[in-house]
């Protein structure tokens, strides 16, 4: 506030009584013509093409998902239950299994067949769509990239031995079935019916790849072997789709269904296992030392050592030196499964707790040796990290455990687990550099984050990448700063997105996973987060965004959101209509450019016949040229040098959304204007954003 209106007490009330005022003259003199800009002509006459109008494309609310964004009062969705024996052979790297599925319908519907997604076989020579339109390669291809690029053909896929279903008489029989690429449909004599469930039993074998979001790789003291999408699941049958039958062709992901897992893990003894779930047979796998340690972990703010790296492939380290182990693994209502598999694993562990009387909750951490002193220093320390922010801005985490391997993967998340590929790379003698710190802080809490967006708010990633990627990358922007206020702000900061919004040849956001042909990671991650930060900070304001942001995250929690339930429940949330927001930053792809295109001043003795108000009264006028609404932030400075700072709701632009003009009364001269002065809205051209008053 500035002292000379302070000592009067009349600056905020004439601030107020200005901006009103300064609305009427708008309204009041502009051309009907220029204040309805949005009514454009076609054959049927005119229609309101404003950006604030209601979005139409929306489904109608219903029983299954209420106007409100909440789930309806008949809402439903399918339970999968798996229990599954498998083993690996490191002699082959290849994993066989066998699963007995329990398919639970909670549909109104009768289910003749089953579609199951056999993600391995985007790795098949004879099965994969993706090898067919990955021909082109570049011309020169960094050696780090072969086995991304696919350039050194790999025959994988699933080798499907048994297909099986449970009669009606309890028996086991063949059944029918047809594979489709990366599905298979499985034809049942005996529908399920609404209410009921069936029984079937997979058996299936594959080669494990080098590259992907799972694989194997070799370290200094061996091969590390992480598992992901290693078995045969359901596909989705939801109200929305029926059964989800878009082909997994590598960019869109996962549309899971929830369930209870029950799995056996065959392994070399040498070997040290992480899963999804709580292990079930500590005492047959783990040493009596590493129990101990465990139990101290969980109660310990500091990681313990559970297999130290001095400890790792020594004879003590392991209950037996001979054969094979089976590590036992149950997990509940999530919605995959996946694990991690080596001799080499270091491991480490913590407790967190929300409030001293609730279980404490495992972080984990295991790596090679290859990974020290990186992973020892930042991993667990991040993951615990992860479940303090985004257990207060979305909600508490509800498993028993949160843990991270290094491997092959660079970067990807499953229920319970994460799989983070950074590594020291030698570029600093004995440590490490900041820029390593912080990739390892950064994906260690997005994939971790994972497990709210999409593990358990299990919104359809095959199609919406942003519905996971974008909100979990807004979360993850402030869980890295309160770890560490000196991170790099990236991504999730709205200046961060500026150069990607000046694209002409962007996708809207709102566009489907495997259509995104270019910028995906700032389509995805980067826009949306930017967005949901610049409405936190500087649209709806902490409180009532974190409000309504939670309350979306509550109400979905455990299951299946669609866009409109997302942008429904903010709404509601909020008190807000945000259909600009929605139309302008997520289907289209306008950018904000606003302008200060003119100041004039006038004597308000000449314009009023009284300097009551202020010896002056200025006009501002705003242009904005992006196409995108926003709010409005100004920063005024008056000739004594204060600066007063001016917020305008984002309907200043309702009646003319390319124009505005604010009026000011002062007893000061202006001499500069500043629009977006923080940058808050990601305006694209900053360098029409200042006037200056002209010196004589």
């Amino acid at each position: 506030m500035r002292k000379k209106e302070a000592m009067n007490g009349k600056w905020m009330q004439r601030l107020g009584a200005v901006a009103a005022c300064a609305a009427g003259l708008l309204l009041a003199t502009a051309p009907v013509a220029q204040a309805q800009n949005w009514l454009h002509p076609d054959s049927a006459g005119r229609t309101n093409q404003s950006i604030f109008r209601p979005l139409e494309d929306w489904p109608a609310p219903n029983e299954l998902r209420a106007g409100s964004g909440a789930p309806g009062a008949r809402y439903w969705q399918q339970q999968v239950d798996y229990r599954i024996e498998t083993s690996i052979d490191t002699v082959t790297h290849s994993v066989s299994g066998s699963e007995h599925i329990t398919y639970h319908n909670n549909s109104p519907d009768v289910l003749d067949y089953l579609w199951i997604q056999l993600d391995q076989n985007v790795r098949s020579l004879e099965h994969s769509r993706t090898y067919q339109i990955r021909r082109a390669l570049p011309e020169e291809i960094d050696p780090r990239a072969r086995r991304w690029l696919g350039v050194d053909p790999f025959d994988g896929g699933y080798d499907i031995t048994r297909v099986q279903v449970v009669g009606e008489d309890g028996q086991l029989g063949d059944a029918a079935y047809r594979i489709n690429s990366t599905l298979m449909k499985v034809s049942l004599s005996n529908p399920i019916m609404p209410g009921e469930s069936t029984e079937l039993e997979i058996d299936w074998s594959f080669p494990v790849p080098d590259f992907g979001r799972g694989g194997k790789e070799e370290v200094s003291d061996g091969w590390i072997y992480e598992l992901a999408q290693w078995f045969p699941r359901l596909s989705v049958y939801d109200d929305v789709n029926g059964w989800q039958t878009d082909q997994f062709l590598g960019r869109g992901e996962f549309y899971l269904e929830f369930g209870d897992y029950d799995v056996r893990i065959t392994v070399p003894s040498n070997h040290i296992v992480e899963a999804t779930g709580v292990l079930q047979n500590p005492e047959d796998v783990l040493t009596s030392t590493q129990r101990e340690r465990l139990a101290q972990a969980y109660l310990s703010e500091t990681p313990v050592f559970i297999v130290g790296p001095d400890e790792v492939m020594t004879a003590a380290s392991r209950p037996t030196q001979d054969g094979m182990l089976t590590w036992h693994f149950v997990a509940e209502n999530v919605r995959d499964f996946a694990w991690a598999s080596s001799k080499t694993f270091v491991w480490d562990a913590a407790g967190f707790q929300y409030r001293p009387d609730q279980p404490p909750i495992a972080a984990h951490s295991l790596y090679p040796r290859d990974a020290m002193p990186l992973w020892n220093d930042i991993s667990t320390a991040a993951v615990i990290q992860t479940l303090k922010t985004y257990g207060r801005m979305a909600f508490e985490y509800p498993y028993p455990k949160a843990s991270n391997v290094n491997g092959p993967a660079g970067g990807m998340e499953y229920p319970m687990l994460a799989f983070c590929g950074a590594r020291p790379r030698g570029d600093t003698e004995g440590g490490y550099s900041d820029g390593l710190k912080y990739a390892l802080i950064g994906v260690t809490i997005h994939e971790v984050g994972h497990n709210w967006f999409p593990m358990i708010v299990n919104s359809d990633e095959r199609k919406w990448t942003w519905m996971d990627e974008g909100l979990n990358t807004f979360l993850q922007h402030y869980a890295e700063v309160e770890l560490d206020p000196e991170f790099p702000r990236w991504r999730g900061s709205p200046q961060s997105i500026v150069e990607y919004m000046r694209d002409p040849d962007q996708f809207p956001i709102m566009t489907h996973s495997d259509l995104i042909a270019k910028d995906f990671g700032n389509n995805g991650y980067a826009k949306p987060a930017a967005g949901l930060t610049m409405l936190r900070e500087a649209v709806l304001g902490p409180e009532v965004f974190d409000d309504a942001f939670s309350g979306y995250a509550q109400r979905w929690a455990f299951k299946k959101p669609q866009p409109s339930d997302f942008f429904r429940s903010m709404e509601e949330g909020a008190g807000e209509d945000m259909a600009w927001m929605w139309r302008g930053w997520f289907y289209t792809t306008h950018a904000n450019d606003q302008k200060v295109a003119d100041v004039t001043r006038q004597s308000t003795e000449e314009l009023l016949g009284s300097a009551e108000r202020g010896r002056y009264y200025y006009r501002i006028k705003l242009q904005n040229d992006g196409g995108l609404v926003t709010p409005v932030q100004m920063d005024v400075t008056f000739e004594d040098g204060t600066v007063e700072r001016i917020d305008l709701p984002v309907d200043v632009w309702r009646a003319n959304e390319k124009e505005f003009v604010f009026g000011l009364f002062t007893d000061d001269e202006l001499t500069r204007v500043v629009v977006d002065p923080d940058g808050w809205f990601a305006d694209i051209d900053r360098d029409d954003n200042e006037w200056v008053a002209q010196t004589t």
